[in-house]
């Protein structure tokens, strides 16, 4: 008997093409998330992790981290089903913008679009550049940038 051959839900490099667009779910940021970043990361910053520190600073309470905002948008791109099954690397943050705070339990999506892409045969993927814009419950851009991929070619049969 053979090993089966897994099912991806993803898109191999070959059906994505420039311009399209899609739109995770939503996450709610927790509190926990803050605080299990925090021990992850190692970064304890006041501005984080104190509400009495917090409720002084122009934001008047705790914020996020950036990158665990981030992480959580890496995540949410994920789980489009985009990349699911079909993704050789992530290979690059080609640029990153933090433009608003994002708070304890405010709701995030990211909207993806493809902006570019580029056939690598030689590695039997292609190179795509995803735009990101991470949006809160109000519709207001927190985090936005651009990222490269590799996604795999469909297999040969």
């Amino acid at each position: 008997m053979s090993p089966s051959t897994p099912t991806y839900r993803g898109k191999y490099f070959e059906e994505i093409q420039t311009g399209m667009q899609i739109t995770s779910v939503g996450r709610t940021l927790t509190e926990t998330d803050i605080v299990t970043f925090a021990g992850l990361s190692g970064d304890f910053n006041q501005i984080h992790t104190d509400a009495q520190f917090s409720a002084g600073t122009p934001f008047g309470q705790r914020v996020a981290h950036g990158i665990l905002g981030l992480s959580i948008a890496s995540g949410l791109a994920v789980q489009t089903g985009l990349m699911e099954g079909t993704i050789m690397a992530f290979r690059e943050i080609n640029d990153w913008k933090f433009i608003k705070p994002l708070f304890i339990g405010d709701t995030i999506h990211v909207v993806l679009e493809v902006k570019e892409t580029k056939a690598l045969p030689r590695l039997k993927a292609g190179s795509i550049v995803l735009e990101l814009d991470v949006k809160n419950q109000n519709d207001e851009t927190i985090m936005k940038g651009t990222w490269t991929a590799l996604i795999n070619m469909r297999p040969e049969a």
